[in-house]
């Protein structure tokens, strides 16, 4: 099916665009009533995921009320460790918990590599958003990076310091290199079988990139990702490494198409490391969205004249967070569309 509205496509490729695409991460969610609306039908979030009709309906619903350039399929990255053999859930106020953990070798032994087929209702979502889309504009895939998912994996919850997670890489490196290995080979598998379901872009999210020093982020992270992004061969890639900072010169060298930036990461000194051949993404401050309107708009031309009018996909430098008002985030994607059609 034709893509009506192509314009991040083309962005991420590096053609020519009339204007500067936009998207939020985390556009589907809290901001939105109708959002709020669909999940109190359910038991919780892990059930929204699982259900492909209602996930379907909550990535969709962004592009009818914000209006953005793209869809995000709604999902979660932990349902990778899931389809290895690591169930978690979602506690309310403190995020997944994994049960079980992984500690040592008996444990990596009973993980499986998940296969194509083994996430079938994020397949099926997909199928059933692209048919309700009509082509209006392109789905993002999307799947966590191997470092990340580690994290969670060994740590069995979310951390502000992962210190289990990290000590690893210090006590076994060899243990970390084999399931980091797993992972990889799983989040392949997963990432093709939402290509050939529909997704005409993915994106690798690396939430945990800034926890690590620079020689272990390129071992323990990016390694793995420049082989995801190697084995993707039929759509444009994104890889969003939040605090990478000392890192960015060797992202821009994977096989990749676009490189987004956290909100502290320099534009015009990313654009010098990272080169002009691949797209940068981003990168405004999230908490701008708490400003008034007037600020949320001078704000956004800001970073439009620092990015410029080529090879720039306009985001947040993170997600958007649960308690911003829609219309806040309505505002930052109308001035960029208004503002860099006036400077293209």
């Amino acid at each position: 099916m034709e893509i009506k509205n192509d314009l991040l496509l083309r962005a991420a490729r590096g053609e020519k665009t009339e204007r500067t695409p936009v998207w939020v991460m985390r556009q589907a969610g809290r901001i939105l009533k109708e959002y709020r609306e669909v999940r109190g039908k359910l038991s919780g979030f892990i059930a929204l995921v699982q259900n492909p009709d209602l996930a379907a309906e909550v990535t969709i619903q962004p592009v009818d009320i914000l209006g953005v350039d793209a869809a995000i399929i709604f999902s979660d990255i932990l349902v990778i460790p899931e389809a290895m053999g690591l169930p978690y859930t979602m506690e309310e106020g403190k995020g997944p918990r994994f049960p079980q953990t992984v500690k040592n070798e008996a444990d990596l032994a009973r993980l499986n590599i998940a296969s194509e087929d083994s996430l079938g209702y994020v397949i099926e979502a997909i199928k059933v958003t692209k048919r309700e889309l009509h082509g209006r504009v392109p789905l993002i895939g999307f799947a966590g990076a191997p470092w990340t998912i580690f994290c969670y994996m060994v740590e069995g919850k979310g951390s502000k310091t992962f210190s289990l997670a990290r000590k690893t890489l210090y006590n076994d490196p060899a243990f970390a290199h084999k399931l980091m290995d797993k992972i990889t080979e799983s989040t392949i598998n997963y990432l093709k079988s939402q290509i050939a379901a529909g997704a005409d872009i993915v994106q690798i999210f690396d939430s945990w990139a800034g926890i690590l020093p620079n020689s272990q982020y390129e071992e323990f992270s990016l390694r793995y990702i420049a082989r995801i992004a190697d084995a993707i061969t039929e759509v444009p890639v994104i890889v969003f490494a939040k605090g990478a900072y000392a890192s960015r010169r060797a992202i821009g060298a994977i096989n990749c198409n676009v490189v987004g930036l956290d909100w502290n990461m320099d534009i015009e000194e990313s654009r010098h490391l990272v080169g002009t051949d691949k797209t940068l993404q981003g990168n405004l401050d999230p908490a701008v969205l708490y400003a008034d309107f007037e600020t949320v708009k001078s704000e956004t031309r800001k970073m439009i004249d620092q990015f410029g009018t080529f090879r720039h996909i306009a985001n947040l430098g993170h997600g958007v967070y649960p308690d911003m008002e829609a219309d806040k985030v309505k505002c930052f994607i109308d001035e960029v569309k208004a503002y860099s059609s006036s400077r293209h």
